[in-house]
């Protein structure tokens, strides 16, 4: 019988930080998850601030939103250890690739 992984709000907390290539070059990326039963935090990219909305944690899926002057902005993706993968899509449906890790 084998396990199935699940992850808590708290299993991904801490300062996450990647880059992905955007149409203005590389663009660096902070993700501060919060401890707790709900996936909330915020997000730092290039000049914005934003709060975590719509967060989720199932498994190893990770999902959430932000909203920047510019629109909305989606991630999804996965977690696993220190490592957290995403494709975001961009306010005007542009897809990105963003690999983070946690910082200790």
């Amino acid at each position: 019988m084998v396990a199935a992984l699940t992850l808590s709000a708290a299993d991904a907390a801490g300062t996450w930080k990647g880059s992905m290539e955007t149409q203005m070059g590389a663009t660096n990326v902070t993700i501060t998850i919060q401890p707790g039963a709900t996936l909330s935090g915020k997000v730092q990219i290039a000049e914005y601030n934003a709060t975590i909305e719509k967060g989720k944690l199932e498994g190893d899926k990770i999902s959430f939103e932000i909203r920047i002057d510019a629109g909305t902005v989606a991630y999804e993706g996965t977690v696993s250890g220190d490592e957290m993968k995403l494709d975001v899509t961009g306010t005007q449906g542009n897809k990105y690739v963003l690999s983070c890790t946690r910082q200790k």
